[in-house]
């Protein structure tokens, strides 16, 4: 029998509470598999965007997307990210025995075959040829915003060198095809980042220019075809830009080690608007193309070992541990969290250090001898205890709110 997900104390710490604190936007972008409470993946994604609103298919039919509303405070966050989770759950009962499964790769299989979601549509037959399965995963996109361009442009350039720490608190995909691959973040490890050397752009300017040129080149197939750890985006890119896009980060299903991480990086960001000189452009003892390189590093060590990952900092070049970089960083922006009001969502960072993150959790049941596919099934059902808990606990109180 599971233990509850989350002690009473818990959920008490995540009551609405009305602060008066000017916060940046927050939203996200949520991929999703779908499949048996076996831990089979089956592609329904066809089906589902043609029936509910809100959902969009990706080229593999094997994953779906739903996108939230963007947001200034952190209460009414857990049941944006909540309800198409059991809206869809309710549709997914009408086809068949299907639920949603947890993790950010094809744990229990089939990583060998592409399963088109609209044979029809020449952007995903590119997309099938050049890549194949290695962009059939689930993550999590967080996005923030920012609507001074420059500024902008500086969020993306902090943010990007210190993305292998979010994967390294979001780390969720050590299987693959029924085996450990070695790997806590196997998504990130095999991703096509595309183009292939994305470079800090110093102004907005410069970002545009680049666009436009790899659209000229074909290195980019369209706006949308930039596929790094973080991006600019906007309704008309590159030229009008409002949020910082952050892509690394594997899919977390628990809602408020979700939002701890979002809390984080909003934190980060507001860190930098209070102190223009956290810039790795002139606050780095590296060059441009030598930051592009250590952090290429720090995501790979990061992909590998997650929280335990050996990593160089970009200001002085100093190793130390993706966790005790993490725990520093949490040290500076809790200050900053609290005067903000939302410090209570940023919390629980501590339990991710201290417990793992969910590829660390899982590994840990695979050696103590449990099979992969006991930990996903585990998984899966834990995932729709969580949802039905904190549905309980916190949407229903706040819908009586109003």
């Amino acid at each position: 029998m599971l233990a509850p997900c989350y002690p009473t104390l818990a959920i008490q710490r995540f009551q609405p509470k009305r602060t008066n604190a000017v916060q940046l936007t927050k939203g996200f972008e949520i991929e999703l598999y779908t499949g048996t409470p076996s831990g089979k993946i089956v592609g329904l994604s066809h089906q589902i965007a043609d029936t509910l609103t809100g959902f969009v298919r990706e080229p593999d039919s094997r994953n779906v997307e739903y996108i939230t509303a963007p947001r200034q405070n952190y209460d009414p966050l857990v049941c944006d990210l909540l309800e198409p989770r059991r809206r869809l759950r309710r549709y997914l009962q009408t086809l068949g025995d299907y639920t949603l499964h947890p993790g950010s790769t094809l744990s229990l299989g089939d990583s060998k075959t592409f399963y088109r979601s609209a044979p029809e549509n020449p952007y995903h037959d590119y997309i099938e040829q050049t890549y194949g399965t290695n962009v059939v995963t689930a993550s999590v996109h967080i996005n923030v915003g920012l609507a001074d361009p420059e500024a902008l442009m500086q969020a993306c350039r902090l943010i990007r060198v210190e993305a292998p720490l979010f994967l390294a608190l979001s780390a969720a995909s050590p299987f693959l095809d029924g085996q450990p691959t070695g790997y806590h973040s196997s998504r990130w490890q095999v991703f096509p980042q595309t183009p292939q050397r994305v470079p800090l752009f110093a102004s907005h300017l410069d970002h545009i220019n680049w666009v436009d040129l790899q659209l000229e080149l074909g290195t980019m197939q369209s706006v949308r075809h930039l596929w790094s750890s973080v991006r600019p985006n906007g309704d008309r890119r590159p030229y009008d830009l409002n949020r910082l896009e952050l892509r690394i980060c594997d899919l977390v299903t628990d809602p408020i080690h979700l939002l701890a991480i979002t809390a984080l990086l909003e934190a980060r960001m507001q860190q930098m608007l209070a102190q223009p000189n956290l810039d790795p452009l002139t606050a780095s003892r590296f060059t441009p193309d030598e930051l592009l390189d250590l952090t290429a590093q720090n995501e790979a060590a990061v992909a590998k070992d997650s929280l335990n990952a050996q990593l160089t900092h970009w200001q002085d070049g100093r190793r130390l541990s993706a966790r005790d970089w993490i725990q520093d960083l949490y040290d500076r922006t809790w200050p900053l969290a609290k005067a903000e009001g939302y410090s209570g969502f940023l919390a629980p960072l501590q339990e991710i250090l201290r417990d793992g993150n969910q590829a660390q959790r899982w590994l840990a049941q695979y050696d103590q001898g449990m099979s992969c596919e006991a930990i996903v099934q585990g998984a899966i059902a834990q995932m729709q205890q969580q949802e039905e808990e904190l549905a309980n606990k916190i949407c229903k109180p706040l819908a009586t709110l109003g």
